[in-house]
């Protein structure tokens, strides 16, 4: 008998194919959550911007017609335009003083030691877990006019001759916004700096640096991201806050978010209500969206 009779071939190896029940289970785990999203979320979405394209009048009510007449409104009043711009004035105004005043606290908290640095974090992320409505009235007890605890106290001492203007006054909202908001800017700007080396810190003092230079060459340009990150969290939350301007506002001082309440409520005109929630929902997914592609990009070495 020849080698090559003789030589034994070799066995073949046996493929194994995947289960396809196996494959299927990541969908299958998400479906609940995909419906639940799609539910209370899309549709109702999908909803609102249908009834936006309806007609309303007051004796004949919503009419299920595809129409042009509240965008068109929305578009040629000037009362709307000023509504949104002090939307946007207001949630911007917000965003800075939140975080001139967030950042420096965060870099605080930061440098402390354990024990006051839980006491103080407390402190700032207590209000979290106080209602907004409940904190928004507290401002509205201190300085409500005359009858504000704050301005009766300073009135009897003569430190001011009359009350402080506080609510009907957007000066008002943005303190009151201020203070809502205030955690979620320390709260990114916090989480930015614990990616900070300390030892570069004191690299830069052994170098002669000072205090100043340390924080605008060093310290600054790497907390950028979080303070950058709580500016679109803060700005999308006082663009689209209800009850703080609601309650300091009140009705003469309205925005984007209490019109579009009164058109539901009061007026009952639920298309164009629908079409002041939809136009400020889009607007805010464009800025927001658009901010967060331009800080990525920037500090692209920061989220990989």
């Amino acid at each position: 008998m020849s080698a090559a009779a003789t030589t034994a071939l070799p066995a073949a190896t046996p493929t194994v194919t995947p289960e396809p029940r196996a494959s299927r289970a990541p969908l299958w785990l998400i479906l609940p959550a995909v419906m639940l999203f799609v539910g209370i979320v899309l549709v109702p979405l999908a909803m609102t911007v249908l009834l936006s394209f309806h007609d309303w009048g007051q004796y004949k009510g919503i009419e299920p017609v595809l129409i042009l007449k509240n965008w068109q409104e929305i578009a040629t009043d000037p009362y709307y335009a000023e509504m949104f711009g002090r939307t946007l004035r207001i949630a911007l105004i917000t965003t800075l003083v939140t975080a001139l005043l967030g950042a420096p606290e965060a870099y605080i908290l930061n440098r402390m030691s354990g024990r006051w640095r839980g006491l103080f974090l407390l402190l700032i992320l207590g209000p979290l877990l106080i209602s907004v409505v409940a904190r928004t009235l507290g401002w509205a007890l201190l300085f409500g006019g005359s009858n504000g605890l704050a301005n009766k106290l300073l009135m009897s001492l003569g430190v001011i001759s009359s009350p402080l203007p506080f609510l009907f006054t957007e000066t008002g909202v943005v303190i009151a916004l201020v203070h809502v908001m205030m955690p979620f800017m320390v709260l990114s700007v916090w989480a930015a700096l614990q990616r900070l080396d300390p030892q570069v810190e004191h690299a830069a003092m052994s170098l002669g640096a000072g205090p100043v230079t340390i924080i605008r060459r060093i310290v600054l340009p790497q907390i950028m991201p979080g303070v950058l990150s709580g500016a679109i969290i803060v700005f999308s939350l006082s663009a689209s806050a209800f009850a703080t301007p609601a309650i300091i506002g009140g009705r003469r001082l309205k925005v984007a978010a209490t019109l579009a309440y009164d058109e539901f409520l009061n007026t009952l005109n639920w298309p164009l209500g629908a079409a002041v929630a939809v136009l400020l929902l889009a607007g805010l997914v464009l800025i927001v969206v658009g901010a967060n592609a331009l800080v990525e990009r920037r500090y692209a070495e920061v989220f990989r």
